[in-house]
């Protein structure tokens, strides 16, 4: 199959601080997307079209465009968690093919660390009266971090997966992160107890969070956020740096159903659409940028997408295959992840943009001769209700 080659991601910034005190979730946002411009050799007026998931005082892309001074054509306010950005690049693809508009901005600003948000360890719970979304889940307590090593737990009864073999995960992305200045300056200024290599000792000896969820299983939470331009092939052609094409999208919804199965991701659906798409496999791809939340998290979402069978991740990911220089590949999460480099609540942006800089060969983990990268969001309860938006991406 053909790849179509109809809108490519052209300018790309992430915000350089994850503890940012002073500075609001829109200066993120707005100095990200003036950056991303600058990358891309466009004027604010080239903008036409805003996809904003209402994160901070965007009001949903409606502020967002008076606040800015813009007139968008199109205006996608798609909301889904974590994927939420995975989900607007597969829609600009289609406005942009459609005609519907040629220059797109995503952004994300959140100042999480700085305003004490309690992501995964709080409650679920919420004001008023029971309702049929939760009422099976608030009177037991549960948080968010429960729900993830209750899925883990079910892995590892169902295939026999370790926590030596989870914490093979860590020890990449931590790899990664410690050749990244950002991302060392992240585990500093959020006061990491070592700010170095790990071992998978060292995450099996780090506290249990949430049984069986080590410390060093779990994301940071930070400060953050980053903006990404998409462009249509004739604009494109005319920018700064080498085009990132988006050439296959696949998006997907799962929940909780009786007899289900917790360990099986919305990726399970929304992988197969993109790679059909895009027209490649993943045996072909060279980066992997999967929403690593907690790493059981990463595990069911390689498995989901075709990288192993389900509840072969655990031998899959031994050996250290995943780091960038082993040769073998994919190398996943090239710039530290959530785990090691920065989680400001929803971290579908950074899967792209980290996947465009290694198609650029900007990575501070480069994969030599990168050509293919997938980008994968997550975002909801993994073990619950949640999506999956799955890109694919070609260097130019």
């Amino acid at each position: 199959m053909a790849q179509e080659r109809q809108a490519a991601i052209v300018g790309i910034h992430e915000y350089p601080l994850r503890v940012a005190p002073g500075v609001s979730a829109m200066n993120v946002k707005v100095d990200s997307i003036r950056a991303a411009l600058e990358d891309a050799g466009l004027q604010w007026s080239d903008i036409d079209a805003i996809y904003d998931a209402q994160d901070g005082e965007a009001g949903g892309g409606l502020q967002l465009a008076a606040y800015l001074g813009l007139r968008p054509t199109v205006l996608d306010t798609t909301q889904v968690g974590g994927s939420s950005y995975e989900f607007h690049a597969a829609h600009a693809m289609r406005d942009i093919a459609a005609g519907k508009c040629n220059v797109a901005v995503l952004s994300y600003g959140s100042t999480s660390a700085s305003n004490r948000v309690a992501i995964g360890t709080g409650g679920r719970g919420m004001a008023g009266p029971a309702n049929w979304a939760q009422n099976m889940e608030l009177p037991y307590g549960s948080t968010l971090i429960a729900n993830y090593a209750m899925v883990k737990q079910r892995h590892q009864f169902e295939y026999g997966t370790t926590d030596e073999q989870f914490a093979g995960i860590s020890v990449a992305t931590r790899h990664h992160a410690m050749r990244n200045p950002e991302a060392v300056k992240a585990m500093t200024d959020l006061q990491f107890v070592g700010v170095n290599e790990i071992t998978t000792q060292d995450v099996l000896d780090s506290r249990v969070v949430a049984d069986p969820l080590h410390l060093l299983e779990c994301c940071m939470i930070s400060d953050g956020g980053g903006a990404l331009i998409i462009a249509s092939a004739d604009v494109a052609r005319g920018c700064k740096k080498p085009p990132v094409w988006l050439i296959g999208a696949g998006e997907a919804t799962k929940y909780r159903e009786n007899h289900g199965d917790i360990t099986t991701s919305a990726g399970a659906q929304s992988g197969p659409i993109a790679f059909a798409e895009a027209g490649v496999t993943p045996d072909e791809i060279d980066i992997a940028m999967i929403y690593d939340s907690f790493t059981i998290t990463v595990a069911v979402c390689l498995e989901d997408l075709g990288f192993c069978p389900k509840g072969d991740v655990g031998a899959y990911v031994e050996g250290g295959r995943l780091a960038f220089d082993s040769g073998e590949g994919p190398a996943l999460n090239t710039d530290g992840g959530g785990l090691s480099s920065n989680h400001p609540g929803m971290r579908g942006i950074f899967l792209l943009l980290e996947s465009a800089r290694q198609l650029r060969g900007e990575s501070t983990s480069q994969v030599p001769g990168a050509q293919l990268a997938v980008a994968h969001g997550n975002g909801g309860l993994l073990g619950g209700t949640h999506t999956g938006g799955t890109v694919i991406l070609a260097k130019d």
